[in-house]
């Protein structure tokens, strides 16, 4: 029986990770009702980051749906003004 190791690297804000590891347990004790684990291990290692911070994916996704949404609201706006103005 042949094995494949499979390895996962994540960069995260140093006062994240400990909820991300925790997280990431979770979800290992999930996929272990369902696939066969065998061994690994979870390691956290600081990491110096030159420049300045960024903004998480996640950030950048909320802060679009954000943009987006107030571009809708614009637009339905901008409509409705133009059927007052017809009738």
């Amino acid at each position: 029986m042949t094995y494949q190791k499979i390895n996962l690297e994540l960069v995260v804000f140093s006062e994240e990770a400990d909820a991300v590891v925790s997280e990431l347990n979770s979800a290992i004790d999930w996929i272990e009702e369902s696939h066969a684990i065998f061994g690994g291990a979870i390691e956290t290692i600081p990491v110096d980051h030159s420049g300045t911070r960024r903004i998480s994916a996640l950030r950048h996704a909320l802060d679009a749906r954000k943009v987006a949404s107030a571009a809708v609201r614009v637009t339905a706006h901008k409509v409705l003004n133009v059927y007052k103005k017809a009738i």
